[in-house]
């Protein structure tokens, strides 16, 4: 499978497109916002306050998130140029994602977003946004050309599907029915791609320059907890109750597997230290809810959980993220249908006797 071609959100601005669908990643991003903001602050002082200053955002996806962490980079520069009596520099921002992805969706939200960016700050912001397609687990960029790499919620997809020694059967991630040798084979993919990444920009990234990464990992060692294969497993449990209609192929379920890989915290820790090129100067797990319209709140005895609502809210977000990869293997029109009716009522159903987190 060529990821290149087929990994991708939904496109456009429809009910099922990412764009719609990707207040989870949003929640995440704001709970990141503080250490993204002190670390632009911080680099912007150690550099000496350039006249320009580069940013790539690796993953940009579409909607209104993929301009949502430059907006805070620039206000944080502006902040400082203020306290400081300089002028804003020009920000040079370098959007990258796979070809696939919806980059006429951004660039037509950019008016809107130089406007805010001129209100917000009260002065011409000097930002000029371009995009670079491609996999950022190779080369982007010219060497010593950015100051600083943000990415949320991308690094954990891999460059391909990890090549299994054998069948991952009835499931199309890592699950505790899983052979030990998937776990390793997955395992050693994100390790070959986070080489890859780190490797890359750092020859891209000036002496000084940082990286701020969030992606999705797991809380404990064991690969099969549930905040990190659960949320996978019930789709593929939906993909099994098909199976057994009739209306999908058993034998496509075991010959799929998702690009995806969620770690734990000593795993990315073991990588960036072994591959050598940077230091991590902080490295925080938070957990977010899978329902991103949940508030603690509704478990107050006086609330009524809605299982329905919460399961629809989880699977419009998986939905968004996993339909191209999945459609590009089971087809096309009811299947699709068919596989996320069943996970709403399964994740549904499950959340209503546990409301499930995930790092």
């Amino acid at each position: 499978m060529n990821m290149e071609s087929v990994l991708r959100m939904n496109p456009g601005h429809e009910p099922n497109s990412y764009a719609r669908n990707s207040t989870h990643q949003r929640n995440v991003m704001f709970k990141a916002m503080p250490i993204v903001k002190e670390r632009v602050r911080a680099l912007y002082r150690k550099a000496l306050f350039p006249n320009h200053f580069a940013v790539a955002g690796l993953g940009c996806a579409s909607g209104s998130n993929s301009l949502l962490a430059i907006s805070w980079i620039i206000e944080a520069i502006s902040g400082l140029c203020s306290q400081t009596g300089r002028s804003l520099p020009e920000v040079l921002v370098f959007l990258k994602d796979l070809p696939g992805n919806d980059f006429n969706s951004v660039f037509s939200s950019l008016p809107s977003f130089y406007e805010n960016l001129k209100e917000k700050n009260r002065v011409e912001s000097n930002c000029y946004v371009s995009a670079m397609p491609g996999s950022f687990y190779g080369r982007l960029f010219p060497s010593r050309s950015l100051h600083f790499v943000h990415s949320s919620y991308s690094v954990h997809w891999l460059s391909q599907v990890p090549e299994l020694p054998e069948q991952n059967k009835g499931s199309i991630y890592m699950a505790s029915t899983s052979p030990s040798s998937v776990f390793q084979a997955y395992m050693k993919q994100f390790q070959k791609d986070l080489t890859n990444l780190l490797s890359s920009r750092a020859e891209e990234i000036i002496p000084g320059g940082e990286m701020v990464l969030i992606l999705i990992g797991r809380s404990i060692p064991d690969p099969t907890s549930e905040d990190c294969c659960l949320l996978l497993w019930w789709l593929s449990r939906s993909l099994v109750e098909m199976a057994d209609g009739g209306l999908v192929e058993a034998a496509d379920i075991d010959s799929f597997n998702l690009p995806v890989y969620m770690p734990y915290k000593q795993e990315v820790t073991d990588v960036v230290e072994g591959e050598g090129s940077f230091t991590i100067n902080r490295l925080e797990t938070f957990e977010v809810n899978w329902d991103p319209f949940y508030h603690e709140d509704e478990d107050d005895e006086n609330c009524t959980f809605d299982k329905f609502k919460s399961g629809q809210n989880v699977a419009d977000c998986i939905r968004s993220v996993t339909e191209p990869i999945l459609r590009s293997h089971f087809g096309d029109g009811l299947v699709m249908e068919n596989v996320f009716k069943r996970y709403v009522r399964l994740v549904g159903e499950h959340l209503e006797v546990e409301k499930t987190k995930g790092m």
